[in-house]
């Protein structure tokens, strides 16, 4: 196999109002593992160039089971890891960057910043 687990549909909605398939768990050691581009919260949006909207999960399954050796992904990356579903802004496109993207960075680099200060006085 491809070495991960999808959920979601129109049969099992993943997300309520969102019919999309996602990635739900990547197989330590399978190709997708060992490819490493693909993450564990991804929207698939095609497998090799077919979209994958408006699907049941079962018929999501079958173009995966039925994509041979060389497989195409187009992909929707998450921007933030969360416990249980994945967020969206409801319209399927990304919302722009988390704020604890922006305040955890620089907040560390500020930190940083007053460790080698602190360490500098000490020395002289």
């Amino acid at each position: 196999g491809l070495g991960f687990n999808i959920v979601g549909g129109t049969d099992q909605q993943y997300i309520a109002n969102d019919n999309s398939i996602y990635v739900s768990w990547i197989k330590k050691d399978g190709a997708a593992y060992l490819d490493g581009r693909l993450q564990e919260g991804d929207k698939i949006l095609a497998i090799n160039g077919k979209e994958l909207k408006d699907l049941r999960h079962k018929d999501a399954v079958e173009l995966f089971r039925n994509a041979g050796y060389h497989v195409s992904l187009k992909i929707q990356r998450r921007l933030q890891p969360q416990n249980g579903p994945v967020g969206h802004g409801g319209d399927g496109e990304s919302g722009g960057l988390p704020l604890a993207a922006i305040l955890v960075p620089g907040l560390a680099l500020a930190a940083t910043a007053v460790w080698i200060l602190l360490r500098y006085r000490q020395r002289m």
